[in-house]
């Protein structure tokens, strides 16, 4: 029995590493390694599924200064990004209490009013759009999706290790394993997407000749309009002097791509 067992255990390891091995790819700009299960096409799929339903509930701007700007700044930036085969969208969602913006696998962008001003300008929006559309570029929708089945996977597999102890025991280990999986290895990952989305965004604004200097400064801006925050190791954004701290340090490499500099 325990020969089997420890049979079954190399083979679900050697499965998991294959998979991982299988599944990285290199994210543009900043050359990291990705773990990503889900196909591009499956992706932009669900992507413009979700997209659609956003549009359909929400009250669409489709003409008039602040959408034209929209769209112009959209398509500069996905110009000049790492991405050719996406079928880009934009469009202008009228909802002045909401200060966010997003972009679905696929290309699909959507930029919510209320964000309109504390971007203050067209560099401002190009700060959250380029932010956005690295977010796209780099599947980090697709790869959290990839870590969240990954994680359910060893929670699996760390069951199976278990299957000998007692069902209370193994619901008191697994129970942990949730808790420490989720502030030691989902939160921080989704950070560390952020922070890439702000590396990224920064070239490709730079690239599109936005001036990056001006991603700093929105941050501030949404600083000063943020309220109170959890702790950082419980937030999935990184704490906003960090993150202009991080845009600083990037700021040399980004002003190499800004044409006017």
């Amino acid at each position: 029995m325990r020969k089997h067992h420890g049979i079954r255990r190399r083979l679900i390891f050697g499965l998991m590493t294959a998979t991982l091995v299988a599944a990285c790819s290199t994210v543009p700009v900043t050359g990291r390694k990705s773990f990503n299960l889900i196909p591009d096409g499956q992706a932009s799929s669900l992507g413009a599924d979700a997209y659609r339903q956003v549009l359909s509930e929400s009250k669409t701007i489709t003409s008039g200064a602040d959408y034209e700007r929209v769209v112009r700044v959209g398509r500069a930036l996905a110009a000049v990004c790492d991405e050719k085969s996406f079928e880009w969208e934009f469009n202008l969602i009228d909802d002045s209490k909401t200060v966010n913006a997003f972009c679905l696998p696929g290309g699909k962008v959507a930029v919510y009013s209320g964000i309109l001003p504390v971007c203050e300008n067209e560099a401002g929006l190009a700060v959250v759009m380029g932010h956005e559309i690295a977010h796209a570029v780099a599947r980090h929708g697709s790869e959290r999706m990839s870590n969240n089945l990954a994680f359910q996977v060893a929670g699996m597999g760390l069951e199976t290790l278990l299957n000998e102890k007692s069902a209370a025991t193994r619901q008191l280990v697994m129970t942990a394993y949730g808790v420490g999986g989720q502030v030691g290895v989902l939160l921080p990952f989704s950070r560390s997407h952020e922070s890439e989305a702000d590396h990224i965004g920064l070239i490709y604004m730079a690239r599109a000749g936005y001036d990056p200097r001006e991603a700093p400064r929105f941050w501030q801006r949404m600083s000063a309009d943020g309220g109170a925050r959890p702790p950082e190791w419980l937030s999935t954004h990184p704490n906003p002097d960090n993150r202009v701290k991080q845009l600083e340090a990037w700021m040399p490499e980004a002003l190499k791509e800004y044409p006017a500099k």
